[in-house]
């Protein structure tokens, strides 16, 4: 059986640390429950109580309350339903989905129903991303509008690639145990170590010490299943990100998703902060 965390004491340490990441929003928020096919699904309800339902996904190997912390200006514009994802680490169900499959498209679309909407907005960072384009496949017409950030699933590189940039730092973690080599397996993902703020560190060194760390990306979806979603989309893409090339993915987007919109930051990796003018742009398509 595929698992979420290494052991009980891994287990405790990253739910901990993701109740001091609520914590440290210092917001009001509500704990919500609902089921899904592949088990219980938790979200975190905050924001503004009569704005527009958001829908957020997080990106994969990290927590719901880290990624909100890049999007504290949508509180007072959206009423946000942030979801852990399934077999992630969070306190949803503990049941390891397929990224290859479709699997994540069908949660993604037993969470919609089970929170009482027929469609909602949604976004998705990253793993995130690549859940919504599952869900932009398995079930379009519950997407009202979809925002895309450095997403998965539209044009991955090969994952062997990837690990052997950020692999062999690791190694050198591991038998060395010097933050200096886990700085290093980041930096393909940062492009510059300053980009690594103290909290991402503290993410990516939590889950790797105590997660089963997921390597998988969702999967490139196939045309004639993208195509079907005529929701309007917004997808931002980073220049220089090694997972998911920025041009690349936008030229594969404009091919394959209908009614599209796109933005590249520029000299800008995967592990990016999005500056303030393109969270503005990213409120003002949602509430066009």
């Amino acid at each position: 059986m595929k698992k979420v965390y290494k052991n009980k004491q891994g287990e405790n340490a990253l739910i901990d640390l993701y109740n001091n990441q609520l914590k440290s929003l210092n917001v009001s928020y509500e704990d919500l429950w609902i089921e899904t096919r592949y088990g219980q699904a938790h979200i975190v309800k905050l924001g503004k109580s009569d704005g527009k339902p958001l829908l957020l996904f997080h990106g994969g190997n990290s927590t719901t309350p880290y990624y909100l912390k890049g999007f504290i200006s949508f509180f007072k514009h959206f009423c946000i339903y942030a979801v852990d994802t399934v077999g992630h680490p969070g306190k949803s169900a503990q049941i390891v989905l397929s990224p290859k499959s479709i699997e994540y498209g069908q949660w993604a679309s037993d969470v919609i129903s089970g929170l009482g909407f027929q469609k909602m907005y949604c976004m998705g960072g990253s793993y995130g991303g690549g859940i919504l384009v599952k869900l932009m496949c398995f079930s379009p017409e519950k997407i009202e509008k979809a925002v895309l950030i450095v997403p998965s699933a539209i044009s991955n590189v090969s994952t062997f690639n990837v690990m052997i940039k950020m692999g062999i730092p690791m190694i050198f973690y591991i038998l060395t145990k010097k933050d200096y080599w886990l700085k290093k397996a980041i930096i393909p993902m940062a492009i510059e170590e300053n980009n690594i703020d103290k909290n991402t560190y503290q993410m990516v060194k939590s889950s790797f010490e105590n997660a089963v760390v997921k390597v998988g990306m969702p999967s490139n979806a196939k045309t004639e299943e993208l195509n079907k979603c005529i929701a309007p989309v917004f997808l931002i893409a980073a220049e220089k990100d090694c997972m998911f090339p920025g041009k690349k993915v936008i030229e594969r987007a404009k091919k394959i998703i209908p009614n599209l919109k796109t933005h590249m930051l520029n000299n800008q990796g995967h592990l990016c902060v999005l500056p303030d003018d393109v969270l503005k742009m990213i409120i003002k398509f949602l509430d066009e």
